[in-house]
Parts: structure tokens; sequence; C-alpha cells
């Protein structure tokens, strides 16, 4: 029974985010791919064209991910002073393990809390 009418219990945006389910329903998935959002909910049909996360995910996650990986290369220096490879070799590979999941997980709750609070894009008052 698919309605626009149905009422449906309410979601915590967060965990819905962080499972990657709709905001609405809280049981549809949100995502079509690794990144990329479903066009609606297969379970109560919400429309998921008003989601737009634009670069939000990936400065929280650069800015996040980054600080700690800067830090531990600079604090591995500083008391081991390896050689330049070694600092490739862990914290490349490092950064990308840890990036990846996060900027999913991030832009999961970054499209449900848009839900949940109705945001909008931002208009001029012209009153």
């Amino acid at each position: 029974m698919r309605t626009q009418d149905q009422t449906f219990p309410p979601v915590e945006p967060i965990v819905a985010g962080l499972r990657g389910h709709c905001p609405r329903c809280g049981v549809g998935h949100l995502f079509g791919g690794f990144l990329a959002l479903r066009p609606e909910c297969e379970h109560c049909d919400l429309d998921l064209a008003f989601a737009d996360a634009a670069d939000g995910p990936a400065v929280f996650v650069t800015l996040i991910i980054g600080f700690v990986v800067v830090g531990l290369a600079l604090w591995m220096e500083v008391s081991l002073n390896p050689p330049l490879w070694i600092h490739f070799l862990l914290w490349i590979p490092l950064a990308l393990i840890l990036c990846l999941p996060s900027l999913r997980l991030i832009k999961g709750v970054l499209v449900t809390l848009q839900y949940a609070n109705k945001a909008g894009q931002g208009q001029w008052d012209k009153s």
C-alpha cells in the first residue's frame, strides 16, 4: 500500500542516515550505488530529488580524516623519523581506507537531516 497520504512513524535522521535508509519511512534504501542516491524510495515512494548534499560530505570527511592522518604522520616523523617512502606506504592507504566509507556515512546523514529539517535552497525575501 503506497500512498502519499500514508503516515509514517518518526524516524531518527542520524540513525537512518548512518544505515543508508530512507529519511521518511526508515525502511527503504537511500543509495542506489556507492554514493549515488536513488531517484525515489522503493518502500514509500519518497522522491529524493530534494536531496542535495553537494560538497558538504567531502568537506567534513577531508577535514576530520585529514586532521587525524596528518597528526599521526607528524607524530611519526618527529618520534621515529622514518624515510619518506614509509610515509607514502602508510598514510595514503590509511587516508583512502578511512575516507571512502566515511563519505557514504556522512552523505547519508546530511541527506536525512535535510529531510528532517525541511531544508531547502535559500531564497531572497522580496517583501
